[in-house]
Order: structure tokens, then sequence, then C-alpha cells
């Protein structure tokens, strides 16, 4: 009989979470039935989403979320025992799965890649900013984009895709050392938001004709500073508003009309599960590509221990990572 253990959502969250909000549990499963595969995660991925997403699930259900796992026990001949696979499990360290969620690893995946950059850049926060860039931006060559969170698991890539596009790409991140990362993985102009006098004059300086693309992780009054600099024509991505997510009080007001208007500026908000069949898996065969070529560079900001979910949960909403938030568990 296997014993799981699972992190549960004891209270739901009232501004910033606290260790009080989890609770860790064990539970017994049952014996597999035919088709069913048990699972034992490898590692977990905790990602900005889940503070909103928590707010959906009951107080003692089990926080939502992905895995990189291993089948240990098969009575399902498509995931025999050793199969590495893509869970939707949540924060647990067993589960049983009857397989038709389950999702291996590309194709061509090297033993030389870390599993966990399935949960990264070549996963979920990789084909956000795939799509939301190429898609929902429409980004060409010799555009300018901004981008904000942009050391962290989407903002990076999205910088990345976008000097692989030939645009001029200029991003904010909130340490000295996430800036310095930024110029190394090729950045033209990249700034420490928390330093600056005056966020419209940094961002004038380094666009001064304006932003044709501005992929939007963190809303609030970043991005009404932003949107009065955008391009006539604009494009606008909104991935998230980390900002915002912890707050207890009145939401702050929107970007100005007049801008939206006389700008004519689209503003579209996405999720990445839109996108499904052919165009994902081009998608994640691309992004595989470019990492595997070097065109696009990832890092991992890996905590260690199952145990210490909730902690890397509450630091990444903080931005103490840089690049992914991974668990190993």
């Amino acid at each position: 009989m296997v014993h799981a253990k699972t992190w549960i959502l004891k209270k739901h969250f009232e501004g910033s979470p606290t260790n009080s909000n989890f609770e860790l549990k064990t539970v017994e499963l049952p014996p597999l039935k035919n088709g069913e595969v048990l699972l034992e995660a490898l590692f977990l991925t905790v990602d900005p989403y889940m503070r909103i997403a928590a707010t959906k699930l009951k107080e003692g259900d089990v926080m939502m979320g992905q895995q990189v796992a291993r089948v240990v026990e098969s009575q399902n001949s498509a995931f025999p025992t050793g199969t590495i696979v893509l869970a939707h499990s949540g924060w647990t360290m067993h589960s049983i799965s009857d397989g038709k969620a389950l999702e291996k690893l590309p194709t061509g995946w090297p033993d030389t890649l870390p599993l966990s950059l399935a949960l990264g850049t070549v996963g979920m926060p990789g084909l956000t900013a795939y799509f939301g860039l190429l898609e929902i931006c429409g980004v060409k060559g010799g555009e300018t984009v901004m981008v904000n969170a942009a050391a962290g698991a989407v903002g990076s890539v999205v910088g990345q895709i976008a000097k692989l596009k030939g645009c001029k790409v200029v991003g904010a991140a909130g340490s000295d050392e996430k800036v310095a990362y930024l110029k190394k993985i090729g950045f033209d102009v990249a700034f420490n938001y928390k330093k600056v006098e005056s966020l419209e004059e940094t961002l004038k300086k380094a666009s001064p004709d304006g932003y044709d693309c501005y992929f939007d992780n963190v809303g609030g009054v970043f991005s009404n500073t932003v949107i009065c600099q955008m391009k006539k024509f604009g494009r606008i991505a909104i991935c998230g508003a980390i900002s915002t997510y912890n707050r207890t009080g009145e939401l702050p007001p929107g970007p100005p009309p007049e801008n939206m208007i006389y700008q004519q500026l689209r503003m579209e908000g996405f999720i990445v599960t839109t996108w499904q069949g052919e165009v994902r898996e081009k998608a994640l065969k691309d992004l595989l590509k470019w990492v595997l070529e070097g065109k696009i560079q990832y890092h991992e900001h890996i905590t260690e221990g199952f145990e210490n979910m909730p902690a890397a949960f509450m630091g990444m909403l903080k931005g103490e990572n840089l690049g992914k938030a991974i668990v190993k568990a």
C-alpha cells in the first residue's frame, strides 16, 4: 500500500500566502486497477497562476499544478514502469492516473537536458511566451518589445524569442542580479524597476519612439505607464498581473482611455491552453530546437525537498527566483 504525501489548501489566501494556508497530509492510495499507473513525482512546478486559481479550490483540496513524474507501477501498456511523464497531479508525491491526461516528453528529448525543463522553457511557461508573443502580439522583425518580470520563467523566454525574430527588446526586473542576467541572454536594454527614479523616463530613454508590443506579466500602475508609451497600432498581450494577486483593497485604475483610443491599441488576455494539437506540438518542437542550438538559454531556481513546496511558492510570488521556480522532490 502506497502512502502519498500531499499538500492541501488548508485555508483560502487573504493577501500574501503564509505557511498557515497549507497543510501536509498523508493519503493512502488504493491498489491499481486495470489501465492505471502509479506515479512518483520527480520535479514539481510553482507558478503565479496558482495564486489566483486557488480561489476556485475548496479548503481541503490538493493544491493544483503540474509535475514531471516517473511511472513506478503500471497496469497500462502505453506507460510501462520507468516511463517519464508530465502529469497534472498537483502538489503530491504519489498519484494514480488512468493515463488519459498524461503526456510524454517531446520527441527528441536528449539525456543531457534536465527533465525539469519540461515544466519551464520547453513546457507551459515557454509555450506561454511563444504564443503570447507570436500569436497575440504578432511581432515582426524590427519592432520594439517591452516585457516585465523579464527574468522570470515566461519573460526570459519572451525576450529571447523576440531577439530571434529580429526585435529590439527592453526588459524590467526586480534586482541587479536579474538585470545582469537579462543582458547576458541578449536583452538590448534591461533595468531594475525598484531602483529607477522615474519609470516613465526610463522607458522613454530605452525606446524614445515607443513600443510596438508589450508583453505584460505584472499589471497595475507599471502597465499604465507602459501603455502611455505604446506606438500607434501597438499590441498588448496580457499574460498575468502578479503585482495585484495578493491585493486586499481596490485594484489600481486601468490605463488612460485616450491612449487606448487615439493610439488605436489592441489589448488581449490569453490562456496558453487555447493552443492544442499540432500547433502546440510545433511550438514545443521549436522551443526544444532553440534550446539545443543555444539560441534560448535557461535558468532554473531549484528548491530541494517536497516539504518545501509552500516556501518555494511564496518565494516565487515575492520574486526570489531567477528563471523558473522548480521543486526537486
